[in-house]
């Protein structure tokens, strides 16, 4: 395993990017330019992260998302110990169709 731009080992800064979401993940795409693991997690956190938040709001804009919100927020939890878990771990786990779209743009 390589070391991000931050001195931190690749699985860890990895693990980072999905700490505070698209926060975390925008800010390691932007420190990050050579690591394309960290990359790839970094686009990744915030593709899922912005995608989980646009569905929750238009979820709460709807009848139905006062069942769902909290559905989308237990599922959205889950996958963010889950992917967390898989980089630190040292694994590129792509999510369906979220991890093409992050491996093509990180």
């Amino acid at each position: 395993m390589g070391n991000s731009a931050l001195g931190l080992s690749e699985n860890v800064a990895g693990a980072l990017s999905y700490l505070l979401g698209f926060i975390t993940g925008i800010l390691f795409l932007l420190i990050e330019k050579d690591n394309k693991f960290v990359r790839f997690h970094a686009m990744q956190s915030t593709i899922l992260s912005l995608g989980l938040f646009v569905l929750n709001v238009v979820l709460t804009a709807t009848i139905v998302g006062i069942i769902l919100v909290p559905v989308v927020g237990l599922v959205g939890l889950i996958l963010w110990l889950f992917m967390m878990y898989q980089a630190f771990t040292g694994k590129k786990f792509k999510l369906p169709v979220i991890g093409d779209l992050a491996e093509k743009h990180s």
